[in-house]
């Protein structure tokens, strides 16, 4: 198991947590109560700041009850670099038809730590053929 570090950089704000042990996602809260009109997106702050170690990141991912209601994250999955020290801030987006009201203390994401490796890029004029080839948005068909 990793270990990240998370500092508080308002006095009232919650920690990152598991709701259950089973759940992939620390779930993140609002350090802020605001409201989102429909169609319209916010910035909104957590209160937090989290070190993550080398070699592993922060993927902030919506919540599927606030999905259900028309509230996601726009830009999902958010990342949070091993690097970055800043408070995290999750950008909330309301597809719905009504105003949403966004309480201090409320679950309105989650963060996912993931390992990643880096890459070498290296330039080529060609690459390798296969079967997909150059097909892309549903070139693979429905079903």
């Amino acid at each position: 198991m990793i270990r990240i570090k998370v500092k508080k950089i308002l006095e009232d704000a919650k920690i990152p947590a598991y709701s259950t042990s089973g759940s992939a996602g620390l779930d993140l809260f609002s350090s802020e109560e605001t409201e989102i009109p429909p169609k319209s997106w916010k910035l909104i702050r957590t209160g937090i700041s989290v070190e993550i170690p080398p070699g592993y990141e922060g993927q902030v991912r919506p919540r599927s009850g606030l999905a259900l209601k028309g509230i996601t994250v726009l830009n999902t999955p958010g990342t949070i670099d091993s690097d970055y020290r800043g408070e995290v801030k999750v950008i909330l987006i309301n597809l719905s038809d009504q105003t949403f009201k966004v309480e201090k203390g409320m679950k309105i994401a989650q963060l996912v730590i993931s390992k990643y490796e880096k890459v070498d890029v290296e330039i080529s004029d060609e690459l390798s053929q296969t079967e997909r080839g150059e097909g892309g948005f549903g070139s693979t068909g429905l079903f």
